[in-house]
């Protein structure tokens, strides 16, 4: 190799060399630009964001600072110029407590939640313009109005009892004819269905006859009296006129059907001996017929009696039957879980017969106007009902209402709502998922918190433990193992009593003895506590 192609090799070489060391110094330097610009970057986001913007860190910045300054819930934040709501640990949702402190959880610090930021507000949960559209959530408004509704059901035909007659014997007799052969015979109102021959009505008919050719004072009396004993042998009033008007005896006796309809049964047959008070056949109307449908129980109410009946049957086709509710039966089938509504239908044609299956709608009488919103808005919790109502700026708010009647996809609101409002049909459970994990008090299925146990009834712990830290009105000690709790040993923080109740000048590394009372939602609050001396150096 010749000198100057060496020489030419070795300037490539010098040359690479310095343009990688200036890449090294230039990375140097935009890596130490960007570590010094990061906590003017945090200050900034931290002042002028929303704070449900934040990050876990700039959150516990922010804790850290309300300690030292003496800040609480309730309180304005004059970096933010908002009003604090509580604080919560991110990773464990559903838990609020209301002065910054250290995660009773985690080993990380409180982060705060604002009023008047996204999200922030406690009772409602904000969901962006562009989520809405990807959840597909859509609302509906809320509307005055009255459901028209009508209670179907299927029932079959019966027949009217209260159309039916029963003939029986007036006296002892012998049947000689009967016009009808044979049951369910259909009659005409005064149409003869049996010929009777009676004999004790021939001395009483022969007696009056007697009576009736005497003339003279007291033969009126006579008579009067003969006529009652007709009328007291069983003789019918038409019976005893036919008597008087013709003067003959009238031994035989036509008994003709009183209303129109069938004969249902039929007891006796030609040649037979009757006697008092035997039932010889019984004839059952047909201009009306019941029709018996099975109502479920939760609809009952809605119907009353006289209620309107349109009712159509297979049987007759093309033809419906017009009625009304008679009443509805005092009786509930355990299975079906439902009522019987008995319903007279006229029936001129006789085209309705017992068994036949009928289609009823009855009609329910106006309801009055009320707020309806869409069935598909309510959701039954199974201890109440609930509506997620949207609000401007995009927030959903649950809220309890009381739900009435449903027909039709409408559910009537007779609480909980205004006109105008509008709710939420599809998301809902998506919402609450979201409020569940913000730790929000809006929840659908939230119930109503039980009553707080007094202080004088809550259990009490008691141990020994060693102050890591003073903060405010919270201490973080490092205790043994608590069986009872079945604590290991552990660092946490406690609420400390009021400070009349503490010994004086408490500071990192005292030995104490503690009592203690569980809160809800919030640290262990200490209800007394001393001082012990510290153990013999060895």
């Amino acid at each position: 190799m010749s000198k100057k192609t060496s020489f030419i090799a070795l300037a490539a070489v010098a040359l690479l060399v310095a343009v990688g060391a200036g890449a090294w110094w230039l990375g140097i330097q935009q890596g130490m630009g960007h570590t010094t610009g990061t906590p003017q970057s945090v200050a900034a986001t931290t002042a002028s964001d929303d704070p449900s913007l934040w990050t876990i860190p700039q959150g516990e910045e922010a804790t850290r600072r309300h300690i030292r300054e003496s800040l609480k819930a309730g309180d304005v934040d004059p970096v933010t110029g908002r009003r604090i709501l509580n604080y919560h640990d991110p990773m464990v949702p559903g838990k609020n407590f209301e002065a910054p402190a250290k995660s009773p959880f985690m080993d990380m610090m409180l982060v705060p939640r604002y009023a008047g930021s996204d999200a922030a507000d406690a009772s409602s949960v904000t969901v962006s313009p562009r989520i809405q559209q990807n959840l597909g959530l859509r609302t509906a408004p809320v509307v005055e109005g009255s459901l028209v509704s009508a209670v179907t059901a299927v029932g079959n035909v019966a027949w009217n009892e209260r159309e039916r007659v029963e003939l029986s014997s007036r006296a002892m007799g012998f049947v000689e004819k009967l016009h009808v052969k044979a049951a369910l015979d259909r009659v005409a109102a005064g149409a003869p269905l049996a010929e009777l021959y009676v004999p004790d009505w021939v001395a009483a008919q022969e007696e009056y006859l007697a009576l009736a050719r005497l003339t003279g004072d007291g033969t009126d009396s006579l008579q009067d009296a003969a006529r009652q004993r007709m009328r007291q042998a069983g003789m019918t009033p038409a019976h005893i006129q036919r008597v008087v008007t013709s003067g003959q005896v009238q031994a035989r006796f036509t008994l003709t059907a009183p209303i129109a309809g069938i004969v249902s049964e039929l007891m006796v047959r030609e040649g037979a001996t009757v006697m008092p008070g035997m039932t010889l056949m019984r004839l059952q109307g047909t201009r009306t017929v019941w029709a018996e449908g099975a109502v479920p129980e939760s609809q009952a109410a809605l119907l009353q009696p006289g209620a309107r009946v349109r009712t159509t049957s297979p049987g007759a086709p093309g033809q419906t039957f017009e009625g009304q509710v008679q009443t509805l039966l005092p009786e509930v089938d355990a299975v079906t879980r439902t009522i019987r509504a008995r319903v007279e239908l006229a029936n001129p044609q006789g085209r309705l017969v017992p068994g036949m299956l009928v289609s009823m709608r009855l009609d329910r009488p106006k309801a009055a106007t009320t707020l309806l919103v869409p069935s598909d808005a309510v959701i039954h919790t199974g201890r109440r009902s609930v509506v997620m109502v949207a609000e401007d700026g995009g927030r959903f708010r649950p809220v309890e209402v009381t739900a009435g009647l449903e027909v039709g996809g409408q559910t009537e609101i007779s609480a909980g709502l205004q006109m105008g409002q509008r709710v939420v049909l599809s998301g809902q459970f998506l919402i609450d998922s979201e409020a569940s994990l913000r730790g929000l008090e809006a929840r659908l299925n939230q119930e109503p918190a039980p009553p707080s146990t007094s202080t004088a009834t809550q259990q009490r712990y008691t141990t020994d433990a060693v102050i890591d830290a003073l903060s405010g009105d919270t201490v973080t000690l490092t205790h043994p193992p608590i069986p009872a709790l079945k604590w290991p040993q552990m660092q946490m923080d406690f609420r400390l009593p009021p400070r009349a109740q503490q010994p004086r000048d408490l500071e990192a590394g005292d030995r104490l003895q503690i009592e203690f009372e569980m809160q809800d939602g919030d640290v262990p609050r200490i209800t007394s506590l001393q001082r012990v001396a510290p153990e013999p150096r060895q």
